[in-house]
């Protein structure tokens, strides 16, 4: 596949999916024999409301406004482990080894970022099937003392306590406002000053790393031990000889603490189960167009289904 043209758009300036496909086409020569499109938000018989935004997409009423012949609608994690077979070497950072068999079926794909996205993949006898997921919204499960404390406080404050609420880019300042309100820790002025002009979660992200703000650091390295511990589960869960994929708009910004044991400890806290993780690898996606490159691989690929 070959990238020929590419623009962003800000979707909450439309009022609707075709009207940004037009806009897309427009001086454009001819029209897409077949479109792919990655929606937050589960797909049922073609038809997806959107998450985050007022839509109500219909595969059979875009062909027929767009007059484009094909199109598929899908989970926009679906839409990110379709990009796992056609990923290059230098778009994956490994951040947990592994040993996977010679030929893999499994694969997870866990991904923080405005919400909290989860996908799977499974190759078997060359045929690639990719199951899309809510579990972001499942139970969070503390694993100690301090996780339980988190799980009372955000029970009290959302009255339901998913992995959601906490590995996500709101998650973040959840967990803040837990070490703040209840364990009575003191941030930094500078961070406080921060967060009344910036995005709360970035400037946590943005003090923990550069060790100015132990609140943050501590932020942080809570959000990271639940992420192992959720990756772990679902890589548990699914068996997933080929590894763990971590996407999203999060984990290359913390590479680093990704890197550091927190995050494998957590991973590997199976109890008698830890063995069948050893052998698990886990990566970061670098691409942050993964998503789009798994679109094109699907419109690509119902294009040839004449």
């Amino acid at each position: 596949m070959k990238l020929i043209r590419k623009h962003e758009y800000v979707s909450r300036n439309f009022s609707c999916l075709e009207n940004i496909i037009h806009d897309f086409l427009k001086g454009t020569e001819g029209i897409p024999m077949a479109a792919a499109f990655g929606i937050p938000g589960p797909v049922s018989n073609g038809i997806v409301k959107s998450t985050n935004l007022p839509w109500v997409i219909d595969e059979k009423i875009l062909i027929k406004k767009t007059g484009i012949s094909r199109i598929k609608l899908m989970n926009d994690l679906a839409a990110t482990a379709n990009s796992l077979p056609i990923l290059a070497s230098d778009e994956i950072i490994n951040i947990k080894t592994g040993n996977p068999p010679e030929n893999p079926e499994r694969y997870v794909v866990l991904a923080p970022g405005t919400g909290l996205g989860q996908s799977f993949l499974i190759h078997h006898d060359g045929k690639t099937i990719v199951i899309p997921s809510e579990g972001g919204h499942a139970d969070f499960a503390p694993t100690n003392e301090i996780e339980a404390e988190l799980y009372q406080y955000l029970l009290k404050k959302y009255g339901h306590v998913s992995f959601e609420r906490i590995i996500s880019g709101s998650g973040l300042p959840n967990i803040f406002d837990f070490l703040v309100e209840i364990r009575k820790e003191i941030p930094e002025k500078e961070t406080i000053e921060k967060m009344k002009t910036n995005d709360r979660a970035a400037v946590i992200s943005e003090m923990a790393l550069s060790k100015k703000d132990k609140v943050c650091e501590e932020t942080l390295d809570l959000f990271i031990s639940i992420l192992g511990t959720h990756a772990g589960n679902l890589a548990l869960t699914f068996l997933a000889d080929g590894g763990v994929y971590l996407a999203g708009g999060i984990p290359f910004k913390i590479l680093p603490k990704l890197r550091d044991g927190i995050f494998t400890k957590s991973f590997l806290n199976k109890g008698r189960m830890k063995s069948v993780l050893y052998p698990i690898p886990v990566n970061v996606i670098t691409n942050s167009q993964a998503a789009l490159k798994g679109a094109a691989k699907v419109a690509f690929e119902i294009n040839k289904q004449q």
